[in-house]
């Protein structure tokens, strides 16, 4: 019998089976894939009293466990930083090496220079990797509480009698294009990539399948890189995790932070090796990169990882896919319970204009039961009433239970992805409180401005966005973009189609409008027209972000820095010309990329420079080899070089 299935009937992950089967008296090897058909007869119908044996020993491992990661979080420097902070400032406050930080940005694909500014969740991805625990602070200076703080307080004060089990919540997570929504389509048999500009997700969606009797919801997170911040959040709030890796692409930068962000939320996940039936499919390579570079160990190479090849496009090991969900759920996946006769307390997983219905957010539910009628709240604020629900599939509910997605009408205002919304009695809005502190704040904020950047080059820009999410991402990137000559000033953001007050804030500014999956109405497009006014329209965020780069360097003389970019040992010469060689080598750090300069060190001596101009590996032109690959180079210079020499990588870079 497999152990897959013996696993299966007896409900513990097959690496459990093998680990627990030596203590009870069968002898098979960390890596059996089989076992005697009357052994697994007798496991199964001893198998009530070698349960109790079995959870002892889980037990024991899991405290062994628990009580090492205590030791690793105690150990680690707790920081807290603004919404925004330079690579050198975010170095000297955590008193780690500049060159630390630029190399782990260089991991997650990042070509930072030390006065680039990174945000607050890019420096927590990378502080998880130098044992840093980093918060977010306000103006103040004061750390700022985390919404998830408030959810578990309200968990943790539930009755544990009270509480039952609910479906778990899975998030799938991945590199661009390896097939996350296509995975999601197979599984729930809609089309979501097909309603994506560019084939990339650019929303937070949710939706429930069931499978075995057991509902299960899925997250749908944005693959692209703009989206770290919306991706950290739907981990967050999982249970499970889905890690998407594309058989014929192998392991990916977003693949690493996607891991980081899995390990830092500490839930277990499933990894799917997905596109198993494109050309250039190679499964056993994908499984040696997922162990060399994020040192998972799947299940068939001895470790406890399990791991599924599916097709997403042809809906193979999609069955497979969901069954090892649901025993991960059962197995690895702790208290996935919630008491359903409370009042409902969640995460807002979207939130849009609606023309005719309003502000509308989707809801993730956590606890309690959201029934119509509810009053919301955010921060002891009332910010509406549920005057309908919707489940996943758009149709009219009356109440939702606990992990359950619903779309809400009936918002006073709009909520932001993130934000944890309860059911209560809150004190009501002032409007008109809030919006002259607004202006008060906003005029503060121009004069300060105004006398700081008096040098600085300003492109003033107007967005109008579909979903907040979106404008999240814009803002979060084009701060990203800025450089110290020239400055992006979003003068105003909001939601829905643009309007003539737009244009009239863009008249005063002197600002464009981007809008980004909106509309502008005709007699609109007239007015900008008539007011000269230049409005862009954009639906993929990465065009939007590559034009406002172009326009930028119209502004500013471009500058280059040079960057370290990695080292070669060199293991073999193969050809020697007139100031040119053919050579194979090894990368012992960072990466090697064609037209690249190099520096030829012998016995820690540099004796010459030159230029690769042509790279390959395994017999394949390439742009570029990573750490720990074996590569062939055709590097020009007159310096002779010999094997053992060491070769320094760098380029030029814009910076």
């Amino acid at each position: 019998m497999n152990i897959t299935e013996l696993a299966r009937l007896l409900r513990i992950t097959p690496q459990e089976l093998r680990d627990c089967l030596p203590q009870l008296g069968f002898d098979i090897g960390q890596k059996a894939i089989k076992i005697n058909r009357s052994e697994a007869n007798k496991i199964i119908k001893n198998w009530s009293k070698y349960r109790n044996k079995i959870a002892e020993l889980k037990k024991s491992k899991e405290e062994e466990e628990e009580s090492l990661e205590k030791e690793k979080i105690t150990e680690k420097k707790i920081i807290t930083i603004p919404q925004y902070i330079t690579v050198k400032e975010l170095a000297n406050l955590a008193g780690v090496p500049i060159n630390a930080v630029l190399a782990e940005l260089m991991k997650n694909g990042i070509f930072g220079s030390l006065n680039e500014k990174i945000d607050h969740e890019t420096a927590w991805l990378i502080g998880s990797e130098l044992n840093l625990d980093i918060k977010l602070k306000n103006e103040e200076g004061k750390e700022i509480i985390n919404e998830e703080n408030k959810l578990k307080k309200v968990l943790d004060s539930e009755n544990k009698e009270d509480l039952l089990p609910r479906p778990p919540v899975i998030v799938v997570m991945g590199h661009v294009d390896h097939g996350k929504t296509k995975l999601l389509d197979a599984i729930r048999r809609t089309h979501i990539v097909d309603e994506e500009a560019g084939g990339i997700t650019q929303h937070i969606g949710a939706y429930q399948v069931t499978r075995r009797k057991q509902l299960i919801t899925f997250i749908d997170t944005p693959g692209h890189e703009a989206f770290t911040a919306m991706r950290s959040r739907g981990a967050k709030i999982a249970d499970i995790a889905i890690l998407v890796v594309a058989a014929d692409d192998g392991v990916k930068p977003q693949t690493v932070e996607a891991f980081k962000i899995i390990k830092a939320a500490k839930i277990p996940f499933v990894v799917a090796i997905n596109k198993i039936d494109k050309s250039g499919a190679d499964i056993e390579k994908t499984k040696q990169e997922l162990s060399n570079k994020l040192k998972i160990m799947l299940e068939d190479w001895g470790g406890k990882i399990i791991c599924v090849p599916i097709s997403a496009l042809k809906g193979t090991g999609i069955d497979d896919l969901l069954d090892m969900v649901l025993l991960t759920a059962e197995t690895e996946a702790k208290d996935i319970k919630a008491n359903p006769n409370t009042s409902a307390i969640g995460t807002i997983i979207e939130s849009n204009i609606d023309k005719g219905a309003g502000a509308v957010a989707t809801l993730l539910i956590q606890n309690g039961t959201l029934n119509t009628g509810d009053m919301l709240l955010f921060n002891k604020m009332n910010i509406g009433k549920v005057r309908s629900l919707y489940n996943y599939r758009g149709e009219k509910i009356t109440s939702a239970k606990p992990a359950a997605p619903v779309q809400i009408i009936g918002l006073k205002t709009m909520p932001q992805v993130g934000d944890i919304i309860q059911v209560g009695k809150g004190e009501k809005i002032k409007y008109k409180k809030i919006k002259s502190m607004t202006k008060i704040t906003e005029a503060i904020k121009t004069e300060k401005e105004i006398k700081e950047e008096e040098n600085i080059k300003k492109i003033n820009i107007i967005i109008k966005s579909d979903v907040f999410g979106s404008a999240e991402a814009i803002e979060e990137s084009l701060e990203k973009i800025n450089i110290p000559e020239v400055k992006i000033k979003i003068i105003h953001k909001g939601l829905g189609n643009i309007t003539d007050g737009d244009i009239k804030r863009a008249e005063a500014s002197t600002a464009k409008i981007i809008g980004f999956n909106v509309k502008t109405p005709p007699v609109i497009e007239e007015l900008s027209r008539e007011k000269n006014i230049t409005i862009i329209h954009y639906n993929i965020i990465y065009d939007l972000i590559n034009d406002m780069k172009k326009e930028i360097s119209l502004l500013v003389e471009p500058k280059t820095k040079k960057v370290d970019l990695g080292k070669l040992k060199v293991l073999a010469i193969f050809r020697t010309e007139k100031d040119s060689q053919i050579l194979g080598g090894k990368i012992i750090s960072g990466l090697a990329e064609t037209d690249a300069e190099i520096e030829i060190f012998r016995e820690k001596e540099l004796i010459g420079k030159g230029k690769i101009t042509k790279l390959q590996s395994g017999k394949q032109d390439v742009n570029s080899a990573e750490e720990g690959q074996e590569c062939g180079l055709r590097c020009e210079g007159k310096e002779i070089i010999k094997e053992g020499d060491i070769i320094k990588i760098s380029k030029e870079k814009i910076v």
